[in-house]
């Protein structure tokens, strides 16, 4: 009876309550929300890109190189293209493949973390073997490799971008896993017999959900810039509509030789825009999970008045 009784899970080993005030504080920081605003804006530009400039953005609207103007707003290309449909377009090759490498190196990279900080020795070696060779690699001639011998396209890109961006996200995510799998409640989960799975994905990951979302963001940047890296190098499809691609095109055209500066202006300040919103959404993150990097709210005169009352109260009460 007393071995039936300690084998059962104590109250002390019970699994604690995530944060469900996370959304509240995400929803109720500036920082957050202006980063949200800024990416709600992107993604509606570029759901709507095809209503707003219907038909391909790189035919030939206008006359080569001319200005803004009350027409062509962004003004045209060498080409004589219009140079916001082409930016606006461009936000839907973009922003898709920085999701799609965020979505996927960070799930390959819970998968992968997970595994190897709850079944640790053969397992936990093996996988920590083959990310260390991942970060090892100098990833951007490793980029540069790959998209030149891989057939050209949207899907190659991707495929090279997941690649070469999971590893980092696997090295944070197995230690922060590491850190819960040494909890009571997890011990407590193993002890009532839960299933592995169950035990990763209903006991340890919710618990790393900061972590998780951080990464997440690291990882949709690191696609938008990648790609643009690549494309502005000519590695990719260049007869895609992308911000890489409208700046590798600008290149070719001589646009900063020319003092064409709407040509190319317009695709990096939106792939900064996108990257500083992504920045301010996870530093927001941060803020709200870590209490340190909270701002310390100074008492306002309310509130100290209300405190000596309070006090004066209790010393006549003594």
């Amino acid at each position: 009876m007393a071995t039936a009784i300690l084998q059962q899970p104590t109250k002390a080993a019970a699994k604690p309550k995530t944060n469900r005030s996370f959304l509240r504080g995400l929803l109720g920081n500036k920082k957050a929300l202006s980063g949200m605003a800024v990416m709600v804006v992107f993604i509606v530009l570029a759901l709507l890109a095809p209503v707003l400039f219907p038909g391909d953005p790189s035919r030939i609207t206008a006359m080569a190189s001319m200005e803004p103007d009350a027409e062509h707003l962004l003004g045209t290309t060498a080409k004589g293209q219009d140079v916001l449909a082409l930016t606006i377009h461009g936000a839907r090759s973009s922003l898709l493949v920085g999701l799609t490498v965020g979505f996927a190196s960070t799930f390959i990279g819970i998968l992968v973390g997970l595994a190897s900080a709850y079944f640790g020795k053969f397992i936990d070696d093996a996988l920590s073997l083959v990310t260390n060779v991942f970060l090892l690699l100098p990833g951007l001639p490793l980029l540069v490799i790959l998209a030149a011998f891989l057939p050209p396209g949207l899907g190659t890109v991707i495929l090279v971008l997941i690649v070469t961006g999971w590893a980092g996200s696997a090295r944070v995510l197995r230690s922060q896993a590491l850190s819960i799998r040494s909890k009571d409640f997890v011990a407590a989960a193993v002890v009532s017999g839960e299933r592995a799975g169950r035990i990763m994905f209903r006991e340890i990951l919710p618990n790393m959900a900061s972590i998780v979302m951080g990464t997440l963001l690291a990882c949709v940047i690191y696609g938008i810039g990648a790609q643009a890296g690549l494309e502005f190098l000519g590695l990719g499809d260049v007869s895609t509509v992308s911000w890489g691609n409208n700046l590798f095109w600008a290149g070719n055209e001589g646009a900063l030789l020319t003092g064409s500066w709407w040509v190319f202006v317009p695709s990096g300040v939106c792939i900064a825009l996108v990257a500083f919103a992504l920045a301010l959404i996870n530093y927001a993150v941060d803020e709200i999970t870590n209490p340190r990097l909270r701002k310390i709210r100074k008492p306002t005169a309310v509130s100290t008045t209300r405190g000596a009352h309070a006090t004066a109260e209790r010393s006549a009460a003594l």
